[in-house]
């Protein structure tokens, strides 16, 4: 019996991605719309990067962590949707057994990257509001190299065991995903093997990438909180929690759209829904970051157009 299932994985060419719409007509609207989306992410991504590698006084851990997660979003942006452009344009639902386990790959690592830096910007305002005092030394740029490179092994490790894992298994008949990318959960269906180690995996994936940096993230502001509501004057405690305002947003976009399909009973699970919350915390969050972190802070305002050589931008 493994002589057959060995040559069954060999012959495996690729699968299709069936995307967000099966109807013809609808095909040049998204190509349109996911261009345009994929476009002002990358620029906003890149100006959010430049602005803060051009500028002295932005050289601080938090915008050191707001650059790495501006090039992270664009990343893990553009681990799928380039190829549901291409797709569209060439009108083919085709994606190679390599490509589909490459992009899983990039998929996962960023996805788990972008979770942990969000982790560790929480940990940041935590440390700059409760230990003022001792900011300089808890966040020196020898720790703040260290836990970036930290956050990346933690995320490129795991995602690679799990496309290595992927490897062994043998999948036939159908092979048709029902996404606009390669999604593991999907995949794992369309299996004629054994796929439980893959499915604990995924389990611990799920552990490690979201419930332990969502945890930290919710201890991070639960001590904030009381740091913040320990302070006097109304204006004293507006001041210390506004520095949060912006990640805070990006935090409950991010986590909201994830909890809103996967924390529901599975009965109430559907492609298309998964489909929608996909696009939500893959491509619209990672477009719509850096208006939040910029519109609502003055120094990336100043830096943005000192970048441009004029006035700040939106600066009344």
């Amino acid at each position: 019996m493994g002589k057959p299932n060995r040559v069954n994985q060999t012959i495996v060419s690729g699968f299709l991605l069936l995307g967000l719409s099966q109807w013809p007509e609808e095909q040049p609207l998204l190509f349109g719309v996911f261009l345009g989306m994929y476009l002002v992410t990358m620029l906003g991504n890149l100006l959010i990067i430049l602005a803060i590698s051009s500028d002295p006084h932005l050289l601080t851990p938090m915008y050191f962590f707001l650059a790495n997660l501006s090039l992270t979003d664009a990343c893990f942006t553009s681990a799928s949707v380039p190829k549901m452009l291409a797709n569209i344009h060439r009108q083919s639902q085709t994606i190679s057994y390599s490509g589909c386990l490459t992009q899983l790959y990039f998929l996962l690592m960023f996805g788990g990257l972008d979770n942990c830096l969000l982790a560790v910007m929480a940990y940041d305002r935590y440390v700059a509001i409760c230990h003022p005092l001792h900011y300089s030394t808890a966040m020196s740029p020898h720790l703040c190299a260290l836990m970036l490179g930290l956050c990346w092994v933690l995320t490129n490790c795991p995602a690679l065991m799990h496309t290595l894992l992927l490897t062994r298994v043998v999948f036939c008949g159908q092979k048709a995903i029902s996404h606009f990318y390669c999604d593991p959960s999907a995949l794992l269906k369309l299996a004629c093997s054994d796929t439980h180690i893959n499915e604990l995996m995924i389990i611990a994936m799920g552990m490690l990438f979201l419930a332990v940096p969502l945890m930290l993230i919710v201890f991070s502001y639960a001590r904030i909180s009381q740091a913040v509501l320990s302070i006097s004057s109304s204006g004293g405690r507006w001041k210390a929690f506004s520095t949060c305002g912006s990640h805070l947003t990006v935090v409950l976009l991010f986590y909201g759209s994830l909890m809103g399909v996967y924390l529901l009973p599975p009965s109430t699970h559907s492609a298309e829904r998964e489909s929608r919350a996909a696009v939500l915390y893959m491509v619209v969050i990672p477009m719509v970051n850096p208006f939040i972190y910029s519109l609502r802070n003055r120094d990336m305002k100043e830096a943005l157009g000192r970048l441009f050589g004029g006035r700040a931008f939106f600066l009344p």
